[in-house]
């Protein structure tokens, strides 16, 4: 007994310490990528734009910097991303507790319903927003066409879902037995709320607030189709810059300066969630805590949800409305043209290109999920896997066009001559939903516990039999959800896409842009039957998602 026990330890010491190794090959496969596929990219726009002559000269970011429309520019970009992160706070963690703390009719279908708004193509919220304000719309009386407002409503329309689904689970993971103590003892509820409640939800919080703003600080699609000529944000500026006037130098300077403003968001978002304990996830994802029927207190939360249920609806309803109207009357004409407006074929292709980053956006999320879920024994291990952590949320925060225009200048000689193949999209979208893979599978993961996959081991199972015992079936509905949350994101990507489809191929949200552009009623009509179209089969995409992915689905922080 005793050798059998000494050899168990020497095997699991002798994996111990192949397990850094074993780290740095699955890092390696994904830090290849987003070496040649952002990091090169990135780069050589930058260098074209600051170092045209091939020396470095600095002075273009006074030069930029200074010019009163940049100046513009910047604050708009900075006090529309607080304004509507402040909003997307104040609205869903009133929606979360009453989603995940209280026995609401229907809980599962509102969480799936609140979820949706996140991974809608931006092009499909730009013309529901836009026939919800513009003449003929429900709400044109108000004179919003064109200003601001739309622009605010629809950042917050998309990144409530990213309140409500990161602190709603943790918010559920409470104990409540401190918050019923602090309330026998006499404390009000609000009292409970600051006390009790709010520190240990403010790690949540701080940190979805955090990613809330980084979304509305890099917003392209909703501001360049509601923001018009008046309004734009650093996205929006640098795809004018370098589309339009040409001015790289200008872009690459504007580009820097919102590369510095994501590191810093992340390095935010990354300290909120120190501190956030293994053991408190867990219990977030495994088990909640019992719901509680409504109450008088919950009258403010329960209204709050309703009005962002509303906020949801309206655009939708607004724009399915308005696709079946036409000269006064109901019709089906937009959509009897939207075959020979190529929508179908859009549709297909679309499809085909999100199948292939979805694919190869969850073969690298996975890969560096293992890595950024590991519990290193060393400090300095834990400082690199947080470093990794940090460095594969990038691509979220740096322009499309950026990476796009990068693209074309850099993969445009053998071996990586790509500027006229099929990948570059795939991969260009796998990018984007790389992240939100990441985010959705690493709290699982690092709320694993390994003492079962030991227990089966130490019974005699091979490492892929302990692993498929022990950890896959905690697995396999996350991964269907990231799956789910990388196909829908690439359905509906228009930024990099935009700027890298081929006019002859065209994905469905670029199309559905080009028809916005052209004159006429009958154009106006087909962008929205086509919105209708790719919404439905990202709600379909997105329902699977949550039937089969259950709470899994729910999960957006890490």
């Amino acid at each position: 007994m005793n050798g059998t026990r000494d050899g168990l330890r020497r095997g699991a010491r002798a994996r111990g310490a192949r397990t850094p190794f074993v780290m740095a090959a699955l890092a390696v496969v994904p830090l290849v990528f987003l070496a040649i596929f952002f990091a090169w990219p990135v780069a050589a726009m930058a260098v074209r734009g600051l170092a045209p002559g091939g020396h470095v000269d600095l002075g273009g970011f006074t030069d930029v910097l200074t010019r009163p429309r940049i100046l513009r520019v910047l604050w708009f970009t900075v006090w529309m991303a607080a304004l509507a992160t402040a909003c997307s706070v104040l609205l869903g963690v009133p929606v979360a507790h009453a989603l995940y703390r209280l026995r609401v009719p229907g809980a599962g279908v509102w969480r799936a319903f609140v979820v949706l708004p996140f991974v809608m193509p931006t092009v499909v919220v730009g013309v529901a927003f836009r026939s919800l304000f513009a003449d003929g719309g429900p709400l044109a009386w108000l004179g919003w066409d064109g200003s601001w407002q739309p622009v605010l409503l629809a950042m917050v329309f998309f990144n409530v879902s990213v309140v409500v689904r990161t602190v709603g689970p943790m918010w559920a993971s409470l104990d409540p037995r401190t918050a019923e103590s602090a309330a026998a003892l006499g404390a009000s509820p609000r009292q409970v709320f600051r006390t009790v409640t709010w520190p240990q939800l403010r790690p949540a919080v701080v940190s979805a607030a955090s990613v809330v703003f980084l979304f509305c600080s890099t917003a392209f699609g909703i501001v360049l189709m509601l923001g018009g000529l008046r309004y734009s944000t650093l996205e929006t500026e640098i795809y004018s810059l370098t589309v339009e006037f040409l001015d790289l130098r200008a872009a690459a300077v504007l580009s820097v300066t919102q590369f510095v403003l994501v590191a810093a968001l992340l390095v935010v978002s990354e300290r909120s969630r120190i501190g956030r304990h293994d053991e408190r996830v867990r219990r977030g994802v495994t088990q909640q805590t019992a719901l509680r029927r409504p109450g008088r207190g919950d009258v403010a939360a329960l209204t709050l949800t309703a009005a962002v249920g509303a906020l949801i609806l309206a655009p939708l309803v607004t724009l399915l409305v308005r696709s079946l109207r036409s000269d006064g009357g109901w019709t089906v004409q937009h959509y009897r043209g939207l075959g020979d407006l190529g929508v179908v074929s859009a549709l297909s292709q679309s499809w085909r290109i999100a199948i292939d980053a979805a694919l190869l956006a969850l073969v690298l999320g996975v890969c560096v999920c293992v890595v950024v879920s590991w519990r290193a024994a060393s400090p300095t291990g834990r400082r690199v896997v947080r470093l990794l952590d940090a460095a594969f949320m990038l691509p979220l925060g740096v322009s499309a066009v950026t990476v796009g225009f990068g693209f074309l200048i850099t993969l445009d000689r053998p071996p990586l001559d790509l500027r006229s193949s099929s990948a570059l999209i795939p991969i260009a979208q796998a990018m984007v939903a790389l992240p939100l893979v990441v985010r959705t599978l690493v709290p699982v993961l690092r709320s694993l516990d390994p003492r079962s996959r030991e227990a089966a081991a130490a019974l005699g199972a091979s490492p892929l039999r302990a692993w498929m015992t022990a950890d896959l079936p905690h697995l396999w509905r996350p991964f269907v959800a990231a799956a789910g949350f990388a196909l829908a994101v690439s359905l509906g990507e228009f930024g990099a896409t935009a700027f890298l489809a081929q006019p002859e191929s065209p994905t469905l949200p670029v199309l559905i842009y080009q028809l916005l552009g052209r004159p006429g009623a009958g154009n106006f009509g087909a962008a929205m039957a086509a919105s209708v179209l790719l919404a439905t089969v990202t709600a379909l995409v997105m329902a699977a998602v949550e039937r089969i992915g259950g709470s899994a689905a729910g999960r957006m922080d890490g």
